[in-house]
């Protein structure tokens, strides 16, 4: 046992269950077991299996707004981002947000209570709100407390609403007083390879975890442009993305190098925007008649760090490979499906290399074959999966409050069978994966909704949410009008008015 293992043991008297996970843990890493088989929890971690063992849970709404440039809008605030996001959830569910009773709002950059102030734009009607911060997985975070208030049957309907309005360039540490909780990862990556004080911190350790999968399974730094350029050539087709250039992959090797083997073109930028679902129960769908457009959440899991990255000082670790593979392990359990059930995958690309090394952790390849994945095609259109249609973090953008909320928008647009030319066909299941170091994982596996007597497939009286739009949002990329935020507004009023008298114009 190490020494500080033994220190720990003379002074903790919380428990013997807790001392005795410490001890196995200590033992096992410094006996060279490693493996995330050894990893259960015998050993602490707690399975998350339990999840998917309430009621069923459903998306029927969804809204986004178009990602901008940070700064792009000036006139355009936080608020003005959410209300859009959510009057257009609100629409495409065929609902008011009197019907919503409880929300949880995910941003990782503003004041305390941001979420009130944008939800109160649509109405003042005292349901709970909850404000999320978990780093890059917020607005999947937001998602996973609302489906399970859901599945608990504590409600049956509610709004996961995200946004963000940040600053230009590589993400910032505002609070400089204090110890970043990140810290840990930096020191890992100091003591292993070194921190270069000219390039972002974040790419350093996303690009140091695929170095490491370079170094363990032969892949290429082209392999991590093919990504780039998938996922730029998917965004053209996506009227929401912050970027719609298509790049050759010579023009994606060629950009400026920003660490290692990310080019500029493999890093996804800053953004301002938001996202919303509406997430509710079996007995909401059939009451509200949304059967033919209900997608049902069949699995999703949350799992946050385990000790590996500190025991093996792995770089991939440390950008959250166990906790991913551990959070679809279960995932796919709770779900009863396998990778070959799955069409269509959003995940979190935040760099190429961590598409690269997520392709391994969901089990989406055979270990250490992330790299002949997106080398044989099979990665989007035409091939086993199309992963990241909507043009990913990399080039739809990614503000981090709302772009989990984004990949769940894009994947029931897609599972209702509404992307037009970024459709992918005969789709059963779809996979979605959103991460943030510190740390935490959202999986979730989605379906289109099935129902005992086949009212998904021809409901009496069931309106298409976009003849209620006048267009296809899964297209076409609109603002709000002012009569589109009266439908959805409660009736007891808001910031923005009372349906009746609207005092807030949206600027969108």
């Amino acid at each position: 046992m190490s020494e500080q293992g033994a220190r720990y043991m003379a002074t903790d008297k919380a428990g013997t269950v807790f001392v005795r996970w410490y001890m196995v843990t200590v033992v096992a890493l410094e006996a060279g077991d490693t493996s995330p088989a050894h990893y259960s929890e015998r050993d602490g971690l707690v399975s998350t299996l339990k999840a998917g063992k309430g009621r069923k849970v459903f998306i029927v709404g969804v809204g986004m707004t178009h990602f901008d440039k940070p700064g792009r809008r000036k006139d355009v605030d936080y608020p003005d981002y959410g209300i859009e996001a959510g009057t257009k959830a609100l629409l495409d569910a065929g609902i008011s947000y009197d019907d919503v009773e409880f929300a949880a709002v995910g941003y990782c950059y503003g004041d305390s209570t941001c979420g009130q102030r944008v939800l109160y734009g649509l109405g003042m009607n005292q349901i709970p709100i909850i404000n999320v911060n978990n780093n890059c997985s917020t607005g999947s975070t937001a998602i996973y407390l609302c489906r399970q208030a859901i599945e608990g049957g504590l409600y049956d309907c509610a709004l996961a609403l995200g946004f963000e309005k940040m600053s230009p360039g590589s993400l910032q540490t505002y609070f400089k007083d204090r110890e970043a909780p990140t810290i840990w990862g930096s020191k890992i990556m100091g003591e292993t390879r070194g921190i270069d004080p000219k390039a972002p911190g974040a790419a350093q350790k996303f690009g140091n975890a695929g170095i490491e999968y370079m170094e363990k399974y032969g892949a290429k730094p082209i392999h991590m442009a093919m990504i780039g350029e998938k996922n730029h050539r998917h965004s053209t087709l996506n009227p929401y993305s912050q970027f719609m250039d298509q790049y050759t992959l010579d023009e994606v090797v060629k950009s400026r190098t920003i660490f290692g083997p990310l080019t500029m073109l493999q890093c996804c930028p800053t953004s301002d925007g938001s996202g919303a679902v509406i997430v509710c129960s079996e007995e909401f769908v059939k009451k509200h008649r949304l059967e033919p457009q209900a997608v049902e959440i069949v699995a999703q899991t949350m799992a946050t760090d385990s000790y590996k990255p500190i025991g093996t000082k792995s770089s991939m670790e440390v950008a959250g490979f166990d906790m991913t593979k551990r959070a679809a392990q279960d995932a796919y359990k709770i779900a009863g499906v396998t990778r070959d059930d799955i069409g269509v995958v959003e995940l979190h690309d935040c760099f190429s290399a961590n598409e690269l090394i997520t392709y391994d952790a969901l089990g989406l390849c055979d270990t250490g074959k992330a790299h002949l994945l997106i080398e044989s095609g099979n990665a989007t259109h035409g091939g086993k999966y199309v992963i990241n249609p909507s043009g990913g973090l990399i080039s739809k953008g990614h503000p981090l409050g709302a772009t989990g909320i984004a990949q769940a928008t894009e994947l029931t647009w897609q599972l209702r069978g509404w992307c037009g030319k970024r459709q992918v066909p005969n789709l059963r299941y779809a996979l979605q994966h959103n991460v943030g170091l510190g740390g935490a994982v959202v999986v979730g596996i989605y379906k289109k909704a099935t129902f005992a007597n086949g009212a998904e497939k021809n409901l009496k009286g069931w309106q298409d949410p976009r003849e209620r739009f006048g267009y296809n949002p899964a297209v076409e990329c609109r603002g709000i009008k002012k009569e589109d935020l009266q439908k959805v507004m409660a009736k007891g009023g808001s910031l923005a008015g009372r349906p009746d008298n609207l005092v807030y114009q949206p600027k969108l």
